[in-house]
């Protein structure tokens, strides 16, 4: 790795990123290798100008846990907004939800929604959550012989599968394939349109802008049936997700469709992609490290011997949970995390002005040696209290969850949901490489997550 620049230069501008028209492209092209190259060749803190004169924009790449924390956090976080070009484009697509809220109206909906996500609310949806799991994971098919499938494939398949249930309880059955052909098309508009130096406005019909006008008429569609039919009584809930945002309330006022709406397809492109990405990447180091894999497999079958697991059967599993914050820390599923500077401050002793774009890259944040010990080696006993290789003790050395009031409001629903759905999978399948996945480290890049440029295979096989 080349020298990187002193942490704290103590004012002018940080390193630069010479160009303008080439970093852009390769910023267009592979988000995740633009961040990893800027930090090896900057340093922890670079800066880069897009677009022509006169209508460029000033990014900074964060790439230390200082950083971070000064731009997610303490006093300073409301300096730092989200009304950066992927954030707008999420608010234009999917609508004003939490995940693209701010200022006021993001505290109001933060309040009103925060009981949603409770442990005890999430308690409720994992009875839900575990009977799709044990219905999608035992109709793989068994084949003769190992046969080599796509990780990423299966686990997305998985997760929307459980996230539908979660949402929409037994209504769910047939939005599978509409969500999984529709949000694809969105997501790749949300990001190619977030990180053009020169953005066309949406109502240029451009071939990407009519496909996503497409998915998300289908989606808006999908969404406002099922909330339509439950405010009916045409259709009646349990405890899913749905059933929680029509009785929630805002004051004495409860939400609106459109409202309840914006949070469900925050949920839906937030509770599926990030949870398969974290599975995916999970999997294929346990296949890479099968000591590790059977460590985990015994600990499931004391713990759960076979019984059906509960949500509470996720905190007395801590090997398994540490061999997926491993994985998430090597594959953070929110490899960048984007702001505005919207008033002049400094960060790691660099004046930052208003307006610039500020970017904090979790994989480089997640990767930096000064922080952890031997950082490109998956090692899970990190995450316990006897590793060789202990978790740094900064807050944000580990952010997969981004970090300061705006993390993830529905993190412990998505770590329920991953270590049960790995402890499920292990206790009736092995998995193993192929020998086009012989390294642990694969190619990726980023649409609104983390996702493989290839295949990510290997084999699933069922255990007697």
């Amino acid at each position: 790795m080349a020298a990187r620049a002193p942490a704290h230069p103590h004012g002018g501008h940080p390193p630069t990123v010479e160009g303008r028209l080439r970093p852009a492209l390769a910023l267009r092209r592979n988000v995740v290798e633009f961040a990893q190259r800027s930090w090896q060749e900057h340093g922890d803190v670079v800066r880069m100008v897009v677009g022509p004169r006169g209508l460029d924009r000033e990014m900074w790449w964060l790439h230390h846990p200082d950083a971070a924390a000064k731009v997610l956090s303490g006093a300073a976080w409301r300096s730092f907004a989200k009304r950066d070009q992927v954030y707008d484009e999420i608010a234009t697509w999917l609508g004003r939800g939490l995940l693209a809220a701010e200022g006021e109206d993001w505290t109001r909906q933060r309040r009103v929604l925060q009981p949603v996500f409770t442990h005890a609310a999430v308690n409720d949806y994992t009875d839900l959550m575990v009977e799709e799991m044990e219905s999608v994971i035992s109709g793989w098919p068994v084949a003769a012989a190992p046969t080599p499938v796509d990780l990423g494939e299966r686990m997305q398949h998985l997760t929307l599968r459980v996230v539908l249930r979660a949402l929409f309880g037994e209504s769910a059955s047939d939005a599978t394939q509409r969500v999984r052909r529709s949000f694809p098309a969105l997501s790749a508009a949300i990001i190619s349109r977030g990180l053009t130096p020169l953005r066309l406005p949406a109502a240029i019909p451009t071939a990407g802008v009519r496909r996503a006008r497409a998915a998300r008429a289908d989606l808006v569609d999908l969404v406002d049936a099922m909330v339509e039919a439950r405010r009916s009584g045409r259709t009646t809930g349990g405890d899913d997700l749905l059933g929680h945002l029509l009785t929630a309330r805002d004051g004495e006022r409860l939400l609106s469709d459109g409202e309840v709406r914006a949070q469900a397809l925050v949920f839906l492109l937030a509770g599926h992609e990030t949870t398969s990405s974290a599975l995916t990447y999970t999997l294929h180091l346990l296949g890479r490290h099968p000591d590790v894999q059977d460590r985990l497999r015994t600990e499931v079958h004391d713990v759960l011997g076979e019984r059906r697991p509960s949500a509470t059967d996720a905190a007395s599993l801590p090997e398994t949970t540490a061999a997926l914050k491993e994985a998430m820390r090597l594959y953070p599923s929110a490899p960048v995390l984007g702001r505005l500077a919207v008033e002049d401050d400094e960060i790691m002793g660099y004046p930052v002005a208003a307006g610039t774009s500020v970017v904090v890259a979790p994989w480089t944040i997640h990767r930096h040696p000064d922080f952890w010990v031997d950082p490109l080696i998956y090692d899970p006993s990190r995450f316990t209290t006897n590793g060789p290789r202990p978790q740094p003790a900064h807050r944000y050395a580990w952010m997969p969850f981004g970090g300061g009031p705006r993390a993830c409001i529905g993190q412990h629903f998505s770590m329920v949901e991953s270590v049960l759905a790995l402890a499920l999978i292990l206790r009736s399948h092995r998995v193993a490489p192929t020998r086009s996945t012989d390294a642990d480290h694969l190619p990726v890049g980023a649409h609104l997550t983390l996702v493989p440029t290839t295949p990510v295979l290997a084999t699933l096989s069922r255990l007697p």
